[in-house]
């Protein structure tokens, strides 16, 4: 069963604007993926003014490449808060 966890950083000044962004993006994804379990989740110290945030995501399925592709393709609506790229790391469950 594959997860995501996807990594990227964020200016403190655009926090509550992500925060929503990303909210309102992982509902919409999770009613066209009945199943999707997403996560939003942020560093609490900031570094040179920018936070890390996570997003992670399961099903009971696991995530496969289409249903990664349209994280992907949903998230490019994040692009105007987010400093530099998003980092996509793909975890096997070992049980």
């Amino acid at each position: 069963m594959r997860e995501l966890f996807i990594y990227y950083r964020a200016t403190q000044e655009n926090a509550s604007v992500l925060h929503a962004q990303v909210s309102r993006m992982q509902t919409e994804l999770r009613v066209r993926h009945p199943g999707l379990q997403a996560r939003l989740l942020r560093r609490p110290e900031a570094a040179d003014g920018l936070h890390t945030w996570m997003e992670t995501y399961s099903s009971p399925d696991g995530i496969d490449g289409a249903l990664q592709a349209a994280i992907e393709h949903a998230a490019l609506s994040l692009a105007p808060w987010i400093e530099g790229a998003r980092h996509t790391e793909r975890f096997d469950a070992c049980a």
